[in-house]
C-alpha cells in the first residue's frame, strides 16, 4: 500500500520551482558557450546527420527530421522543434543559417511558414561544420531520455556558432541575448587570440569592430565596447535609407531594417503615425521589395525636408531600435554572464580538446593500420615461407596462431596476412603497402607532435579557422558609424559642397553642386528651380553643408541655420518656405544670406544696403544667435540689405551700383560698431533710382579680376588694380557700360581665373561656366554673353564656385 508523506509546501514549491528553473536555464532555453546550441537545437543537427540529410544529398520532409528528433532525442512537442528547426533555416534571424530549408519558412514580414508536412529541409553546409568529425570521438555523449540511444552534449562546432550567430532566449530569472558577427572577423579576432594569448579587447575589437546583423542597418559605435567588456549593454540600430526623387517629390527608400524588426509591422506603424497626423509630410508609403532585395519607399510632400522626416521617423518607428546584450552562456553546466573575450576563450579551449581527440583518435587508426602493414610487409618478405605454413595448417585459427609463433605477430597481423589478397604477393603491390606504411609513419610524427606540443596543437585550430573563413567568410553587412540616440545629421550627412536657393517668394531649397553641370560660355542654362508663377529666384549662394547658414532678414534681424537642416531637393523641386523652417513676422522676408564654419571666430560682418549704407560688427557679437535670432542691423525705412560679407580690419569694400559705378575704400573708415546701428555712407549716387546690387571685399594689393555680370546674361572680367582706391562715400568710377541690350549690373564678383561662374534667372535657369572662359575687359565695357536667356527673363543671382583641390 502506498504511502502518504506529508510535507511544508512552501519547501516543496521552493524545491521544485528550483528544479523547473534549472531544468529550463540548462536542458532549455541557454545556449552552450562552446557551440552555441540549445538543447533542441544540437538534436535537430545531429538527428538530420544521423539520418544522412546532408548539404550533398537531396532535401527530406521537415516532418521527417522532427519525427527523428522527437522519437531519439526530444521529448516535446513537435511545434516546439519545428519552430527550431524553422528558425535555423531563416536568413532574416540567422547570419549563417544551419538548415537549408526548401519551401515556404516565412518571411520578414512575419508571416508563419508552412506546414511540416509541405516544407523540406537539410543541413546548410554550415550547418554541417557544426558536426564535423563527431565520428572521431571529439565530444562525449550521453544516453538519451530513454537510455535506448546516444546523443552529444556538445557538437565539435568548427564554426564559431555563438559568436557568428548569436543566441536569444528567455529562462526563469534570466534571459540571454547575443549579437551576431561576421565569421570572417570573428576568425581575425581568434586568429589574434591564439597568437596573442594576452590580447586586450581594444586589439580584438581592431579585429571585430562589432556585430554583423543579417538584415544589415546602421549599428552606433556607443555602448559596443562597454558589452563586450562586461557582458551586458544596449546598442541602437538603425535601419540603411536614402533619399530619391519622384517627379518633384522626395522619396525616403529604405533598404535595409534592424535586426529582428518585422516589416509589414514596421509599415503598418509608419501608417498609423501618419494617419494620426503625428508626421504630416507623408504622402505614400509602398512596400516595393522583391526578390531583389527589401525596399520601402516613403514619399514626401513636395518641399518636404527629408532629414527631418527621417528624425521623426527614426524617434518614433523601429526605423531606430535597441539591441539589448546580454551575454549569458552555460558554462561547466551553470549559466554565466561573460565579455567577449571570454566567449573567445571558451570557443578556443573547445576546439583545442575537439583537435585533440580529433588527433587521439587518427593516432590510434594510423599506428592500428601500421601495425596491420608491418605484418604484411614482414609476409611479403617471407612469402614462401608464408604459404607453406598456411597450406600445412589445419584450419585458419591454427594457421593464425603458428604465424604468431613463428614471426613474432600480432594476432591482428596475422588475420589480416590470412585475409591478404594473393594479388597482393606481386612487387608493385609491395612497394604501395611500403609507401603507405612510409606516409602513416609521417602521418602517426605529426599527430604524436600535434598531441606533445601546445604551440602544433594551436596551429591546427589556427589553420581549421582559416579553412572555415576562407570557404564560408563573406562581407560584412552592418555599418557601424557614430550617431546619438537622438538624431544628429552631422553624422549622416557628408559636408559637401551645397547650392542655396531662394526665391522671391520665400522659397528656400539646397542640392549638390555637382547637379550644376559645367556648361560653356553662353549656353541656355540647365532648369534650376521651377517656380510657382510671379516667383522669381532671387538669391543663389554656395555653402558647405556642415556650415552655419546666416539669413539677415529685411527687418534687419539674423537667424542661423545648418545647411543641412534646409531640404535637399532636385533643380527642379521649388523649395520649402522659409517661414516653416524659422520663427519670421509675417511682412518680414530673407534678404541676404551668408556661411560662415563657427561664430567664435575672429573677423568683422560688413553689411551693404541698397540705399549705400555700409556696417562694420564683430562676428563675436553675434556668437548667442539662437532659434529666435538677434538684430544684425538697423535699417531705415524703405532701404534693404543687399550684401553681408566676413572681413579682417585691413581689408577694403567695393560697392557696385545697377547703373554700373563701383567705389573701392578701406574698410577702416568704417568704424566698428554694435549690433543694433544703423552705418555710414559708403556710396553715393548719381541718379536718384541707383541701387547697391554687390557688396565686395577685397584684400589690399590682391591680384584679382572683378567679374561683372549684367541683368541680359553678359559678363566680363576688369583687373582689380583699374580701381582707384577712393575715399568712402564717393560716386566712384564706371565698373560696367549698361544699355538696353546689355541690361543693368546684376552682380559683381571677385575671381582669380580658376573658379567657375554659376548664374542663376529669375525662371530658375542656371548655368555654371570656367571663368576663364570670359575675356578681360577695361571698366566701360559691357563684356560677352555668358548665359543666352529669352526676352522675358533676367540674372537674378551669380556666384563663384572655388576651383575644386
Amino acid at each position: 500500500m502506498a504511502q502518504v508523506l506529508p510535507v511544508e509546501i512552501t519547501e516543496e514549491l521552493k524545491q521544485s520551482f528550483i528544479n523547473y528553473a534549472m531544468s529550463v536555464i540548462v536542458d532549455r532555453a541557454l545556449p552552450d558557450v562552446r557551440d552555441g546550441l540549445k538543447p533542441v537545437q544540437r538534436r535537430i543537427l545531429f538527428g538530420a546527420y544521423q539520418e544522412g540529410v546532408l548539404p550533398n544529398r537531396k532535401h527530406v520532409k521537415s516532418a521527417k527530421i522532427v519525427g527523428e528528433v522527437m522519437g531519439k532525442y526530444h521529448p516535446h512537442g513537435d511545434a516546439a522543434i519545428y519552430d527550431a528547426l524553422v528558425r535555423m533555416a531563416q536568413p532574416w534571424n540567422l547570419r549563417y543559417p544551419l538548415i537549408d530549408g526548401q519551401g515556404n519558412f516565412g518571411s520578414i514580414d512575419g508571416d508563419p511558414p508552412a506546414a511540416q508536412r509541405y516544407t523540406e529541409a537539410r543541413l546548410s553546409p554550415i550547418g554541417a561544420e557544426m558536426l564535423l568529425d563527431i565520428d572521431k570521438d571529439t565530444v562525449d555523449f550521453r544516453p538519451n531520455y530513454d537510455g535506448s540511444l546516444k546523443e552529444p552534449e556538445v557538437l565539435p562546432a568548427a564554426i564559431p556558432n555563438l559568436l557568428v550567430n548569436g543566441a536569444s532566449g528567455i529562462a526563469v530569472g534570466m534571459a540571454t541575448s547575443l549579437p551576431p558577427h561576421n565569421l570572417s572577423e570573428v576568425v581575425d579576432a581568434l586568429v589574434a587570440m591564439i597568437e596573442n594569448p594576452a590580447i586586450t579587447l581594444e586589439e580584438v575589437m581592431r579585429h571585430l569592430p562589432g556585430p554583423d546583423f543579417p538584415t544589415g542597418g546602421k549599428l552606433s559605435k556607443k555602448g559596443i565596447k562597454e558589452a563586450y567588456a562586461t557582458g551586458r549593454g544596449s546598442l541602437k540600430v538603425r535601419a540603411k535609407v536614402r533619399v530619391e526623387e519622384k517627379g518633384q517629390r522626395p522619396v525616403l527608400v529604405v533598404t535595409e531594417i534592424p535586426y529582428q524588426v518585422n516589416k509589414a509591422s514596421l509599415i503598418a506603424q509608419i501608417a498609423a503615425l501618419v494617419k494620426a497626423k503625428k508626421i504630416e509630410d507623408i504622402v505614400g508609403l509602398r512596400d516595393e521589395s522583391d526578390r531583389q532585395g527589401l525596399r520601402i519607399a516613403i514619399e514626401l510632400k513636395r518641399g518636404a525636408n527629408p532629414q527631418v522626416v527621417l528624425n521623426q521617423l527614426y524617434k518614433h518607428t523601429a526605423l531606430q531600435t535597441s539591441f539589448t546584450v546580454n551575454l549569458l552562456a552555460i558554462v561547466d553546466g551553470e549559466p554565466k554572464v561573460l565579455s567577449l573575450l571570454d566567449l573567445m576563450r571558451h570557443y578556443l579551449d573547445h576546439r583545442k580538446e575537439v583537435v585533440r581527440r580529433r588527433s587521439l583518435f587518427e593516432l590510434r587508426k594510423a599506428e592500428e593500420r601500421a601495425h596491420v602493414l608491418e605484418g604484411l610487409l614482414i609476409a611479403l618478405d617471407h612469402i614462401d615461407e608464408v604459404i607453406a605454413l598456411i597450406r600445412g595448417s589445419e584450419d585458419a585459427p591454427k594457421a593464425r596462431i603458428a604465424l604468431m609463433e613463428r614471426f613474432g605477430l600480432s594476432e591482428a597481423q596475422a588475420q589480416a596476412i590470412l585475409d591478404m589478397r594473393l594479388q597482393r604477393l606481386v612487387a608493385l603491390e609491395r612497394e604501395k603497402l611500403l609507401e603507405e606504411y612510409r606516409g602513416l609513419m609521417e602521418e602517426i610524427a605529426r599527430l604524436k607532435a600535434i598531441l606533445e606540443d601546445e604551440a602544433r596543437l594551436l596551429a591546427e585550430v589556427k589553420a581549421d579557422l582559416l579553412r572555415v573563413k576562407e570557404k564560408y567568410g563573406d562581407a560584412r553587412r552592418t555599418l557601424i558609424t557614430e550617431f546619438e540616440e537622438t538624431f544628429n545629421p552631422e553624422d549622416l550627412i557628408e559636408d559637401e559642397p551645397m547650392v542655396i536657393t531662394l526665391t522671391a517668394q520665400g522659397f528656400l531649397k539646397r542640392l549638390p553642386l555637382e547637379s550644376y553641370r559645367a556648361q560653356g560660355r553662353g549656353g541656355k542654362g540647365l532648369l534650376a528651380g521651377r517656380t510657382k508663377e510671379e516667383d522669381e529666384a532671387t538669391h543663389v549662394f554656395v555653402a558647405d553643408a556642415h556650415d552655419d547658414l546666416l539669413l539677415f532678414t529685411n527687418r534687419g534681424r539674423v537667424y542661423r541655420l545648418k545647411v543641412y537642416e534646409l531640404p535637399e531637393m532636385g533643380r527642379q523641386a521649388r523649395g520649402v518656405h522659409v517661414k516653416s523652417l524659422l520663427p519670421l513676422a509675417e511682412d518680414e522676408e530673407v534678404a541676404a544670406l551668408l556661411s560662415v564654419r563657427g561664430l567664435d571666430q575672429e573677423g568683422y560682418l560688413v553689411f551693404a544696403t541698397e540705399r549705400g549704407l555700409v556696417k562694420r560688427t564683430a562676428l563675436k557679437e553675434y556668437q548667442n544667435l539662437g532659434q529666435a535670432g538677434l538684430i544684425a542691423i538697423r535699417l531705415q525705412e524703405g532701404d534693404r540689405l543687399v550684401g553681408v560679407a566676413l572681413s579682417d580690419p585691413e581689408d577694403e569694400a567695393i560697392l557696385a551700383t545697377q547703373e554700373g559705378q563701383a567705389i573701392r575704400f578701406p574698410l577702416e573708415e568704417v568704424r566698428a560698431t554694435g549690433r543694433d546701428t544703423q552705418g555710414v555712407i559708403g556710396v553715393r549716387f548719381k541718379k536718384p533710382e541707383d541701387r547697391v546690387v554687390s557688396l565686395v571685399v577685397v584684400k589690399p594689393g590682391e591680384m584679382v579680376d572683378l567679374l561683372s555680370v549684367s541683368t541680359r546674361g553678359y559678363g566680363k572680367r576688369t583687373p582689380l588694380s583699374e580701381y582707384p582706391l577712393q575715399g568712402r562715400g564717393g560716386m566712384g568710377v564706371i565698373t560696367y557700360a549698361v544699355s538696353t541690350k546689355v541690361g543693368r549690373l546684376a552682380a559683381l564678383l571677385k575671381v582669380r581665373g580658376g573658379e567657375d561662374l554659376l548664374v542663376l534667372s529669375r525662371r530658375g535657369l542656371a548655368i555654371r561656366t570656367p571663368v576663364a572662359e570670359i575675356r578681360q575687359y577695361s571698366r566701360a565695357t559691357a563684356g560677352v554673353r555668358v548665359m543666352n536667356l529669352p526676352e522675358d527673363d533676367e540674372v537674378a543671382s551669380a556666384f563663384v564656385v572655388e576651383e575644386e583641390k
